[in-house]
């Protein structure tokens, strides 16, 4: 057993290494069994034909067996069953190639967040840095149209959800003066960089501290020699067009599809996938279903927001919330 973080919890699940990987067994129904922190390894996987091999043996039950490749490969390699795993990846040659590609108002951006005061400088890992997380993490409880997991916790908390990959990360800040507004934790794999952190604070959002943090990530994987900076997903399944997607294609990263292979072990999981669940929600819902359902939560999260706030509130002051609207309001 071994603890992973799971939407920013940590859990104990099962595991077992299969080469230079370490092969984690989740899920409660459906057992599904996957190299852990695949995104952020130097190499994939080596030899999964192995892993197979251990996955039928007592004591590591699992109903399906999933891998993929690591970019920029896209041709598939194996002969299971796959599909693509769409990528956000900056193709690099050049910093200056980068730049020049750049849309006219990300570029404006960049140069907004210099001429407003903000200063981007690289980091170490110490408690110093981690007492600016601590900030960052608490400056808001929603980000993205939902509850942000990391925030309100503690300095050990913290210190802990960012230690992962510090001997091969670069850890960038901005700040506006003295006080931390943006974070990106850029770890290497070789010839790839990933981001694994990008946070600002919205209380600073027009100094455009994202577009700047970018942009100093570019400059240093072009001054390492990187080939390709990528950033998470681009497509999330079927949900698309979303303002992180348009953030991405606006700072120069692209779809580049890489092959995840999917292998039943079960008749449990031969149904799994045939029904197409192995895909997830957002890869089963049509897009508008999933724009609509996205809508609905974050509404419900702002609505929850506020009525916490209001009993956090002394009574007179709830009262004076009550009778006197915001100005502007058309109560």
């Amino acid at each position: 057993m071994i603890e992973i973080s799971v939407k920013g919890n940590w859990v104990k699940v099962p595991a077992f290494q299969c080469g230079d990987s370490t092969i984690v067994i989740t899920g409660s129904r459906i057992k599904t069994a996957r190299v852990h922190d695949e995104a952020w390894m130097e190499t994939e996987l080596r030899d999964p034909n192995q892993c197979l091999r251990k996955l039928r043996e007592p004591g590591h039950r699992a109903d399906v067996f999933t891998f993929t490749q690591m970019p920029p490969g896209t041709a598939p390699e194996y002969e299971y069953h796959c599909e693509p795993d769409s990528i956000a990846v900056i193709r690099l040659s050049s910093f200056k190639d980068w730049w020049e590609g750049l849309p006219q108002e990300t570029r404006k951006n960049v140069r907004r967040a210099e001429k407003r005061g903000v200063r981007v400088e690289a980091a170490e890992f110490d408690d110093k840095l981690v007492k600016n997380l601590v900030e960052l993490n608490n400056s808001s409880p929603m980000r993205q149209g939902r509850r942000y997991p990391y925030y309100g916790r503690s300095f050990d908390q913290t210190k802990r959800d960012f230690c992962s990959f510090a001997d091969r990360s670069d850890f960038v800040c901005a700040y506006f003066e003295d006080e931390i507004i943006g974070f990106l934790k850029m770890v290497y794999r070789g010839q790839v960089a990933s981001v694994l952190n990008l946070l600002t604070k919205d209380s600073h959002q027009d100094k455009r501290p994202a577009n700047a943090l970018i942009k100093v990530a570019v400059e240093r994987c072009a001054a390492k020699g990187i080939s390709c900076l990528t950033y998470g997903l681009f497509n999330y399944g079927n949900k698309r067009d979303t303002p992180i997607t348009q953030f991405k294609v606006r700072n120069g990263f692209e779809e580049v599809l890489i092959p995840r292979y999917f292998v039943p072990l079960t008749i449990r999981g031969k149904l799994y996938m045939k029904l197409g669940l192995h895909r997830g929600i957002l890869g089963i819902f049509p897009n508008r279903v999933i724009l609509t359902g996205l809508a609905v939560r974050a509404k419900s999260y702002q609505v929850l927001s506020r009525c916490s706030s209001m009993l956090e509130r002394p009574n007179s002051n709830r009262q004076m919330g009550r009778s006197n609207p915001p100005a502007g309001s058309n109560s």
